[in-house]
Order: structure tokens, then C-alpha cells, then sequence
């Protein structure tokens, strides 16, 4: 069994990162972590590459990711909400997925045959919506074939209370943890 967390916090010790503790320590298998704002992967610059070639002319780490989003058993997008939406460097990260639209789209061919299993963590305070994020997530989702979708855990109130200590929300990272691993 292996898991992806696609990680858009930029806080080492924030709240998302806290939530992906807890469900790192209920996992079974292997499990990589891409902390977006930590990774050395570049926005995909529109070339045009991937529409007539596999892959992507951008070598960085990002050609490790593909590897690992290729064999992976579960994908979990994780974000704290920055108006309404992923975070930036996340946003970056997921713009290279572009190489799997033009493999379907483009080339005609299907470079993931592996369905899998995946889910959105998305954290925050302020006043936004979760739905606008939840949606982009679901886009970047599809692309890799992570189509079996888990109900979205959200919080919106970290402004006000710890999240890792919120019951419902634990309780739903258990839930989390018995569907990615079974």
C-alpha cells in the first residue's frame, strides 16, 4: 500500500501539517509526503512538451512525484484555504499534472492504468469557502485517475479553536484512514 499527500501548507507546525500527523501515525504502508512549498518543482511554463511526449521537459523533482503518482495505491490533497482556494505553491505543483490532460486529450494514451483512491483536507479561518478548492482538487485528482473520492474533510475555524482537537474531525480522519487502507 502506498499513499501520496500532496501537502499545500506552508507551516511546518500549522494546522493542516497537525492533522497530517495524526493521520501519518494510522496508515498503513508506505507514505510520501510533497510539501509543495518545500519541494524543488517549478509551474508548469504551457511549452506544449507533453502534448506530443510523455512526461514533461521540466526535470526537478517533479520526475520522482510522477513516478510515485504512477504506482501509488491512494492520493490525499491537502491545503490550508487562501481565498477561497488551494495555496499557490500547490496550485504550481498540481499545474504540472498537465503532462496526464495531454497524455488522455492530446496523445491519446494513458499513462496511469492504476485507479485510486483519494481525499481532500482542506483547513481554514476567515470567512471563504472551501467549495471553489474542493473543486480545483478534484480536477487535479481525475487527471492522475484518483477518481474513488473520499466525502471531503473540511474545518473552517482555526481562527477560533484547534482543529486537531475537534472530535468530528478526528473522527473523520479515522474514517479516512479505514478507506485508504483497506
Amino acid at each position: 500500500m502506498k499513499t501520496l499527500i500532496l501537502n499545500g501548507s506552508p507551516r511546518k507546525n500549522g494546522d493542516t501539517v497537525s492533522l497530517l500527523k495524526i493521520l501519518k501515525k494510522n496508515l498503513q504502508g508506505e507514505i510520501k509526503v510533497v510539501d509543495a512549498y518545500y519541494c524543488n518543482v517549478a509551474p508548469c511554463i504551457d511549452c506544449r512538451y507533453c502534448w506530443k511526449n510523455p512526461g514533461c521537459c521540466v526535470k526537478d523533482e517533479m520526475q520522482e512525484i510522477y513516478s510515485y503518482i504512477e504506482e501509488c495505491d491512494n492520493v490525499l490533497i491537502a491545503s490550508p484555504i487562501y481565498f477561497s482556494e488551494l495555496t499557490g505553491k500547490l496550485l504550481d505543483l498540481g499545474s504540472r499534472l498537465q503532462t496526464y490532460f495531454s497524455a488522455k486529450f492530446f496523445r491519446n494514451d494513458m499513462p496511469i492504468t492504476k485507479e485510486k483512491k483519494s481525499a481532500v483536507l482542506l483547513v481554514g479561518g476567515g470567512k471563504g469557502s472551501m467549495e471553489k478548492a474542493f473543486d480545483t482538487a478534484q480536477i487535479l485528482l481525475r487527471d492522475i485517475k484518483a477518481t474513488n473520492l473520499f466525502p471531503l474533510i473540511s474545518f473552517h475555524g482555526t481562527d477560533d479553536s484547534v482543529v486537531a482537537e475537534d472530535p468530528e474531525i478526528l473522527k473523520k480522519l479515522d474514517e479516512l484512514c479505514d478507506f485508504f487502507n483497506s
